[in-house]
């Protein structure tokens, strides 16, 4: 089993470790496609703002982000075997970098 990073008190976010704030990377068509414009896409949480998912991306990846554009995700009404559910909604953040910089996780 793996131990996770010990982030110090100066490496948190608003009082919050930046791992809750930067969820995961969102890997789709889509994002692969921008990841080639030096745009990333990641799941957020719900009530992450854009100066503290820049602090997240910074001490997460070492990388300072030039531009970061959210957009919240509707929840969806899925029918599956003859039933109605809902897929839960969320937030993404796209995060653009500075000409030259990568994010290699990707």
């Amino acid at each position: 089993m793996t131990k996770k990073k010990e982030i110090s008190k100066e490496s948190m976010v608003s009082g919050r470790d930046p791992r809750v704030i930067i969820k995961n990377p969102r890997i789709t068509e889509k994002a692969s496609i921008l990841s080639g414009n030096r745009a990333y896409t990641f799941n957020v949480d719900k009530s992450a703002t854009k100066n503290e998912i820049k602090k997240a991306i910074e001490i997460l990846y070492g990388k300072t982000p030039s531009k970061i554009n959210i957009v919240s995700i509707k929840e969806k009404k899925v029918f599956r075997r003859g039933a109605i559910g809902v897929k839960k909604g969320g937030k993404k953040a796209v995060v653009y970098l500075k000409k030259g910089d990568t994010i290699t996780s990707f």
